[in-house]
């Protein structure tokens, strides 16, 4: 808890499309919320500005800037706009994107960046880069082949061992970006989730830094399983499965808990996926998560919306509150 304003610490881990969703619910809890994001996206508009300019990949950043931004409707669209793909020069470019670059460029620094850029579009919270240089995902698979670069990994379609971050130059990943590790070490919740297990959660934790402080922190770990397997990184795989890669890949049993959607997600939304990203629901294995010795909260998550299966963020906070409300009953005792 902070002893300046009184309120929780919440800082949530992670990247792609299941972050900025759960940071726009947190909004709605009367906490202090930083979002650490991930910084290997090789991909799209973030990859070819990472090439071009020596940036960390702006994109993810840039969504969980707009998820707590105040800026009224009209100018959250003007930051969120992508040029369309006829424009040759500009294609795919976010503006908030050249933005973040543009600002990186002026100032040197990332984090003096986003900081400038977060008072002018009121945040809500803070976003911190999970380390001031782009990063370098590596896979290493079950049969002895590697994997460089975010955006190959799927591709191969083969079974995951394990990943590991490392910096351009080739050399292991250790430093954090400042105020990152305070986060999590200060933190009364951390929030790992949703997201690519491998692709935009791993590549977070696998930070030396990072992963020292995720096992070292006080704070409660909570874990918001997915609720779909994802082509290329976990096809067949149960919540224990993906429990158990986390725990492998740092070495320690640190979740504390485990969020778990029990609802059932329509048989006709997953014989008409474009078998592109998502395959079948995760599978449950109560017992194999009793194994991995955490608390299991199984409600109904799910949000069928868009025709895509979400989880349902008003009801995820809701039970990230409950957390936050018997951790305080517990300080109290």
């Amino acid at each position: 808890m902070d002893d300046k304003n009184g309120k929780y610490n919440v800082t949530v881990i992670g990247g792609g499309t299941g972050l900025p969703v759960i940071l726009k619910g947190l909004k709605a809890l009367d906490v202090n919320i930083t979002a650490v994001v991930t910084v290997a996206d090789d991909g799209g508009s973030s990859g070819s500005l990472r090439n071009y300019v020596n940036v960390v990949p702006p994109g993810d950043i840039r969504n969980c800037m707009a998820a707590l931004s105040g800026l009224d409707d009209d100018m959250l669209k003007l930051f969120q706009y992508r040029f369309d793909t006829e424009d040759d020069f500009l294609a795919g470019h976010a503006i908030g994107n050249l933005i973040i670059a543009a600002l990186r460029e002026m100032n040197g620094s990332m984090i003096d960046s986003i900081d400038i850029l977060s008072k002018w579009m009121n945040l809500s919270g803070d976003v911190l880069p999970a380390a001031e240089e782009p990063l370098v995902l590596n896979a290493l698979f079950e049969d002895g082949s590697i994997a460089v670069g975010e955006s190959q990994i799927a591709k191969h379609r083969k079974k995951i061992k394990q990943v590991d971050v490392t910096t351009m130059q080739g050399v292991p990943a250790l430093k954090a970006s400042p105020r990152v590790v305070d986060a999590i070490m200060d933190a009364d919740l951390i929030v790992i989730g949703p997201g690519s297990l491998y692709t935009s959660i791993l590549p977070n934790l696998m930070i030396k830094e990072i992963g020292q402080a995720i096992n070292n922190t006080p704070g409660e770990v909570v874990y918001i399983c997915n609720i779909m397997t994802q082509l290329g990184e976990t096809e067949n795989f149960t919540d224990a499965d993906h429990v158990e890669a986390l725990h492998a890949h740092l070495g320690k049993k640190f979740i504390d808990t485990i969020l778990v959607n029990i609802a059932t997600v329509p048989d006709e939304y997953i014989r008409t996926q474009p078998n592109e990203e998502y395959l079948l629901q995760v599978k449950h294995d109560f017992s194999g998560l009793k194994n991995e010795g955490l608390r299991i909260i199984s409600n109904n998550f799910l949000n069928m919306k868009k025709g895509g299966a979400y989880h349902d963020t008003e009801t995820v906070v809701r039970e990230l509150g409950h957390i936050l409300r018997n951790r305080k009953i517990n300080e109290l005792e």
